[in-house]
């Protein structure tokens, strides 16, 4: 496989309204869902979670040196997008309170060692996963119901944009890991079937609770990661789990479809 191939598919766009109409910088809302590539410190809140990025160095050349829960040493995916919409990155959802006024304008949700399944990530002990955001944004939707009434908080859901990052963990820390059940339970087309499914599954639920114009970040060349190619004599990239990356991004794919026909 062509590892020039599998970067084109590292962003794939999921766009669940005919027309957009990108409002100005001043109006935009967005929510951001992911792991550790966009993380802004939701961990940071968690107690006995064993991942977490709240020490140096960390963080070395974003907000002067000030270690934010970000596991880069400056700004994350989330961050640059917000910084080309211009403006400012979302606040983690875990350092705000139900009545915050932030929740207006978008918050993340993101959590280290997150996955598409549940079970990813368990050895992190506590973490955030895709469904368990997903849950938070509910709680969200219902705070901004509160405060500004729920014709207006319909629409600010509707006309938000959703960022969602997910997946690479489901792979480096689940199914490449051979002491961990799924890797033992599932070929990998059972398994990225599972993986996809349960995608869908849940970009429903977020339609239902209003999103409409949402992104999803692909996953890149998992198989040249450190942990990856240490796993080989010569320290290559490994072939075989950049290919099943690229069936899990080409699966995603055809998502659209799937909701465009439920």
């Amino acid at each position: 496989m062509q590892i020039k191939g599998l970067l084109l598919s590292i962003f794939i766009v999921l766009i669940f309204a005919i027309t957009v109409a990108v409002p100005v910088a001043a109006s935009l809302v967005t929510f951001v869902f992911g792991d550790s590539l966009a993380e802004v410190g939701n961990n940071n809140h968690l107690a006995l979670s064993l991942a977490k990025a709240n020490y140096p160095y960390y963080g070395i050349d974003y907000n002067g040196g000030n270690v934010t829960g970000r596991f880069t040493n400056g700004r994350t995916i989330g961050d640059i997008i917000a910084t080309k919409l211009g403006i400012p990155p979302t606040p983690p959802y875990l350092s705000l309170s139900p009545t915050d006024d932030a929740l207006l304008k978008g918050v993340n949700y993101a959590s280290g060692g997150a996955g598409i399944l549940n079970e990813t990530g368990l050895y992190f002990i506590e973490r955030l996963s895709f469904d368990d955001q997903i849950n938070l944004f509910k709680k969200t939707k219902e705070a901004i119901k509160n405060k500004i009434g729920e014709e207006s908080a319909n629409k600010l859901c509707n006309e938000a944009f959703y960022f969602i990052g997910l997946g690479s963990n489901d792979y480096v820390n689940n199914y490449l890991q051979p002491f961990l059940a799924d890797s033992q339970q599932y070929t990998h087309d059972d398994f990225v079937e599972l993986l996809t499914s349960t995608l869908a599954e849940q970009l429903t639920t977020l339609y239902q609770l209003g999103a409409r114009k949402i992104v999803f970040h692909g996953l890149g060349p998992l198989g040249c990661i450190p942990s990856q190619r240490a796993k080989s004599k010569r320290g290559m990239c490994l072939n075989q789990v950049n290919q099943w990356v690229q069936e899990f991004n080409s699966k995603v794919l055809r998502t659209p479809q799937h909701h465009a026909a439920t």
